[in-house]
């Protein structure tokens, strides 16, 4: 998957010379502290930002999930992520299991900008679910979700392994699903800057 690649931000090198692989039905967890680059190692997976070295291979569908909501907080949630649906050629029974698989079925007329934390992390969640991308890149997935919903984020994430998809998180919280691959960040020695 990711062959020597490195980031630059600003004008600090957050990581370099990261190689690991991750195959079909595999997931792998990221971990470090605050600031070394593990959103940005996902947004660069997802295509949002280039590696300053090296060079990466992805499966041509992913979805990343992070703090952004992407969903307009005007709209009813079944509204919004129907905007979503038809984009990605989907029917509106797919927007009604994605809200269910997130636990969000009974808020389908609420309009997004009522939800609370924990309901507006399902409803990225719910964003991820309805698309058919083979590879989920999720940053902080379990942030504000109670324990019930931390299951229900687990069983979703394996149902997407069991499927033959592929999970690359960063998380401070454990999740309940096994990892292939754990990829420790940590702070280079010296803030290096950019020559």
């Amino acid at each position: 998957m990711a062959e020597a690649i490195s980031c630059v931000r600003g004008e600090r090198i957050l990581f370099r010379d990261l190689t690991f692989t991750l195959g079909r039905g595999q997931a792998g967890l990221l971990t470090g502290p605050n600031g070394v680059g593990k959103s940005s190692l996902l947004r660069l997976l997802a295509g949002l930002l280039q590696p300053s070295a090296g060079s990466y291979i992805a499966p041509e569908t992913k979805a990343l999930c992070d703090d952004r909501l992407a969903l307009d907080e005007h709209l009813s949630l079944g509204q919004t992520l129907g905007f979503w649906a038809k984009l990605d050629g989907k029917r509106p029974a797919d927007v009604a299991a994605a809200m269910k698989r997130a636990g969000l079925g009974h808020l389908a007329e609420v309009p997004v900008r009522y939800f609370s934390t924990g309901q507006r992390q399902r409803a990225r969640l719910a964003r991820t679910y309805l698309t058919d991308a083979r590879l989920w890149l999720l940053d902080e997935p379990a942030n504000g979700l109670d324990t019930d919903s931390v299951d229900q984020l687990g069983r979703a994430l394996q149902s997407h392994l069991d499927g033959g998809g592929i999970i690359l998180a960063a998380s401070h919280i454990p999740l309940p699903i096994a990892f292939d691959l754990t990829l420790k960040l940590e702070p280079l020695e010296e803030l290096e800057a950019c020559l």
